[in-house]
């Protein structure tokens, strides 16, 4: 693995990606971006998941304007065609677990860098969930642990118990595809 010397921009403020980048050594610092990511319900949801990553990776190179590289990522839960967006209350993570209990859902993961040029990769994650019963959607709600995150869960805590089957990216589905992410590291 190479791993770039060279430091590098994340315009994000997830913690998941901050970790998933000091995981595989990567030296960074955070640009808080604050961009408009909401989803008119029609665009195709991976033309969506690189847009919104695109925007992001170039909202950060607007904002810092040098010649320092900027890493953006964005991941959508897709159920059907559907994005359901990160869960803002108990009741929309308790909606968004209802419709993926017993079924597999795509999590998209768009990463982004931009240096002299712009590169993107997608990842494409498949996960399938157990049948949930109305008290495990309950308690988990009740943790607070689904806020803010895409699809009302998150696979790196609670909610993994809900995880009968994942094919793709572990780290995708947390937020930033690291096998993706390192390929577009090694063209700098």
């Amino acid at each position: 693995m190479v791993i770039p010397s060279k430091k590098i921009y994340l315009a994000s403020k997830s913690p998941r990606r901050h970790e998933l980048l000091k995981q595989i050594g990567i030296d960074f610092d955070v640009i808080d971006i604050d961009i408009d990511e909401s989803w008119d319900g029609k665009e195709d949801p991976k033309d969506y998941t690189c847009r919104i990553a695109k925007e992001k990776a170039r909202a950060g190179k607007n904002k810092m304007n040098d010649d320092i590289p900027v890493l953006a990522s964005d991941t959508a839960v897709v159920l059907n065609g559907e994005i359901l967006g990160k869960a803002e209350t108990q009741t929309d993570a308790r909606l968004m677990l209802e419709k993926l209990s017993g079924k597999t859902h795509d999590v998209l993961s768009s990463v982004v860098l931009i240096t002299y040029k712009e590169q993107s990769l997608l990842s494409i994650s498949k996960v399938t969930f157990r049948q949930l019963t109305t008290n495990d959607i309950k308690n988990y709600c009740k943790s607070d642990e689904p806020l803010g995150k895409a699809g009302g869960y998150a696979i790196q805590g609670k909610g993994a118990i809900f995880i009968e089957r994942l094919e793709g990216s572990y780290s995708g589905v947390m937020g930033l595809p690291l096998y993706e992410t390192q390929q577009l590291l090694n063209s700098i």
